[in-house]
């Protein structure tokens, strides 16, 4: 039976994860610098690693004895073009929300 390959959806759907990326953002990590930001196992955190990197949000490479982890924020693009199409609808609604305000301010000046 093949590997499941996660894709980048299933792997920021998880709040750990997403902490994991954020890390990643500012700099390169070991996973025994990730590890530390959690009050997980090693083993947790390397089966994250592994998700992120089916995703291929992130990439490990042997130094010495240790791993290093790097963000590969390019598969974030595809959920932000799919955000990107709900963005009227948010605009939408702050711009009627915006109409309300005003208007009901213009009432009590009156």
């Amino acid at each position: 039976m093949a590997a499941v390959k996660h894709d980048v959806f299933q792997a920021i759907a998880d709040p750990t994860r997403r902490e994991v990326l954020r890390l990643l953002a500012k700099e390169e990590l070991p996973i025994s610098r990730i590890t530390s930001h959690f009050s997980i196992s090693r083993t947790a955190v390397v089966k994250h690693l592994h998700i992120l990197s089916d995703a291929e949000l992130v990439k490990g490479r042997k130094v010495g004895r240790e791993k290093i982890y790097q963000l590969c924020p390019e598969p974030l693009t595809e959920v932000k073009e799919w955000l990107s199409y709900y963005d009227r609808f948010w605009s939408n609604k702050l711009s009627i929300l915006k109409y309300m305000v005003e208007n009901d301010m213009g009432k009590d000046e009156k």
